[in-house]
């Protein structure tokens, strides 16, 4: 079996598929390295779960200047610590709490690490901490990592009460504008035009909410989160109800916030 090695995903990066797959990590966790062509430095982004293979091969595509975290999921971070140790390199992240000898990011900064421009946007929704890459030279339209903010299948879980879904919609607002850059997402494969996938996940989520609508007309206005589900997502696997649960009580939330600033706008 000839060794791993790391998969070009974009002309600035490459990545390696950590071995954790599972309901919520499909696959695994995709772990990216960034560097310009000829760069003997690197940056990596989420080092992902504790296998020391998998940090092996990360550490061998060259000098790693600093390892960026897109938020706090262990599936992401657990390997965070000891890959600073491996390397030398700070780990940086919006949470000081996911911090190893580096600050925490400061929304909309520049970085340059492994010769690449690399910037910081904000955006929370699946976690409050969550934060996505920018790499505006990375090809004809640029790169965005994005964690697991959109992912390369499926929709995303937003991790309620720390994630909303009014945080979510407006972080979807900002990546919008970053036009057709290739998504390099968190799990599952790179997707071409951030901007369309953008407006495929608002679709989602706005269908989503109707079929909340409508399961409280049938169920009452004050039915949780247990019943909702039951209703809206009754064909879901056990083994992901959870995350399912999750999600309409991020819904809820939402539409409950909003018939509460109707009332007052109205009052």
């Amino acid at each position: 079996m000839p060794a791993p090695a790391l998969i070009r995903s974009s002309p600035l990066t490459r990545f390696a598929l950590a071995p954790n797959p599972g309901p919520m990590s499909l696959n695994g966790t995709n772990s990216y390295v960034i560097a310009a062509n000829g760069s003997g430095r690197v940056a990596v982004v989420d080092p992902g779960p504790l296998d020391e293979p998998h940090l092996a091969l990360l550490a061998s595509a060259g000098l790693v200047e600093v390892v960026l975290i897109t938020h706090r999921h262990a599936d992401h971070t657990e390997a965070s610590r000891r890959f600073a140790e491996l390397t030398g390199a700070p780990v940086r992240a919006m949470d000081p709490a996911f911090c190893v000898g580096g600050d925490p990011f400061i929304d909309g900064e520049e970085l340059l690490a492994g010769g690449v421009d690399i910037r910081v946007v904000a955006t929370p929704g699946h976690t409050s901490d969550s934060v996505c890459f920018h790499l505006p030279g990375d090809g004809p339209s640029g790169s965005v990592l994005t964690g697991d903010t959109i992912l390369g299948r499926g929709t995303t879980v937003l991790d309620f009460p720390d994630g909303t879904l009014g945080q979510y919609f407006s972080s979807l607002e900002r990546l919008s504008e970053l036009g057709p850059a290739t998504v390099l997402p968190g799990h599952g494969p790179v997707l071409s035009d951030l901007s369309s996938v953008v407006l495929t996940y608002r679709d989602h989520r706005e269908e989503r909410l109707e079929q909340i609508r409508a399961a409280l007309a049938e169920a009452g206005a004050d039915a949780g989160v247990s019943t909702v589900a039951d209703l809206v997502y009754a064909e879901v696997p056990a083994n992901v109800r959870g995350a399912a649960e999750l999600s309409v009580a991020a819904q809820l939330h939402y539409l409950r916030t909003q018939d509460q600033l109707r009332i007052q706008e109205q009052g």
